[in-house]
């Protein structure tokens, strides 16, 4: 890939111009508009292709190979941080964004409690499992299409937008017709196919690292999805597996400042998965707002003992209320602010 840097302030006729001449040599173009200047990545995969008449043409800088791996996901073809927009949620912005919800999509009565309390504790987005991937074939694997409309119903209730995983490509257009983010779970974070197809949706995307993989190997597979067309990708540290075993994995906080100096994609993190146990989710929540990540994706359950999947992981509602009472300081002394709690409204018979 070739990065095409336009001179600030060049004429929206000269980007035309540059991305016209590319098209007539059968290259892909791809603009990206900063606050002052416009960059064009360029892809080709002979890194000898003659650009000499693009970098003759006016409002154009320079023309320079891009060194990494990974082309439109780095900070070289983007340099300011891109944000998410998610049913009018802006992820990767100035707010520290929560994102909340039971693992899974159990029962109406289930889903309903809990967008009302993440709605009333400042939660900007309701996540709940409606396919849900197991170790075990034995394991709930949740509701499919009855329990997107449930969470699509309860969301809309209560003013969230929502998230839930995809599977197969096939589901993708199911997904992406009820949910406003389309998850990537760790264990398809390579499934290319997947990757490929989300690509072709039009919905933003978030994209769980995988247990064994490497920040290039989540950038790279990142990079198909962008390379598909679609721009909206949020990237998700879940904890990775080491040899340590008091925790389910272990959250890998040095992948907020490590990914932000190498992408310009949002990044969040998962105090839930990475824990297994709700006692330090809390903990691990304050160290993700601390590091700089751009938001956290929290289980909560209204009763976790009785939860389908993963309630030891799940905080009740009383810890949840607590955990976001106790960042909200830290939000606003890292200028990272969350939306305001809001009083629970009576429910009526």
């Amino acid at each position: 890939m070739m990065i095409v840097t336009m001179r600030p302030g060049a004429a929206v006729s000269e980007i035309g111009a540059v991305i016209r001449t590319c098209q007539a040599q059968d290259l892909i173009a791809v603009p990206s508009h900063g606050a002052h200047r416009t960059v064009i990545g360029v892809v080709t995969a002979d890194r000898s292709t003659d650009l000499s008449d693009v970098a003759d043409l006016p409002g154009v800088e320079q023309v320079s190979p891009v060194s990494a791996s990974f082309k439109l996901v780095g900070r070289e073809f983007r340099e300011e941080p891109t944000v998410v927009d998610a049913g009018g949620v802006r992820i990767g912005g100035e707010e520290f964004v929560v994102m909340a919800g039971p693992c899974s999509v159990e029962t109406p009565d289930q889903i309903e409690a809990c967008a009302r309390q993440v709605a009333a504790c400042g939660g900007r987005i309701l996540r709940g499992g409606a396919y849900k991937p197991r170790t075990s074939p034995y394991s709930f694997q949740g509701l499919g299409e009855e329990g997107l409309e449930l969470l699509a119903r309860a969301g809309a209730r209560h003013g969230l937008p929502t998230i839930t995983e995809v599977m197969h490509p096939d589901l993708v257009a199911t997904v992406a017709a009820r949910a406003d983010i389309l998850q990537i779970g760790a264990r398809n974070v390579q499934n290319y196919a997947l990757l490929e197809a989300v690509g072709r949706a039009r919905k933003p995307v978030m994209l769980k690292r995988g247990l064994m993989t490497t920040i290039e190997e989540l950038l790279l597979a990142a990079e198909y999805i962008l390379a598909g067309g679609n721009r909206q990708v949020i990237l998700c540290e879940r904890g990775i597996r080491t040899f340590e075993t008091s925790t389910r994995n272990t959250l890998d906080v040095t992948a907020v400042p490590v990914i932000k100096a190498q992408s310009h994609l949002p990044v969040i993190l998962d105090p839930s998965h990475a824990a297994g146990l709700r006692e330090f989710v809390p903990a691990l929540a304050r160290a993700a707002l601390a590091a700089g990540a751009d938001g956290i994706m929290i289980e909560t359950h209204p009763d976790p003992a009785r939860a389908l999947s993963d309630g030891r992981q799940s905080l009740d509602f009383d810890t949840f209320a607590a955990m976001m009472d106790e960042l909200r300081p830290i939000g606003e002394a890292m200028r990272r602010p969350l939306a305001p709690a809001e009083p629970l409204e009576e429910e009526t018979a």
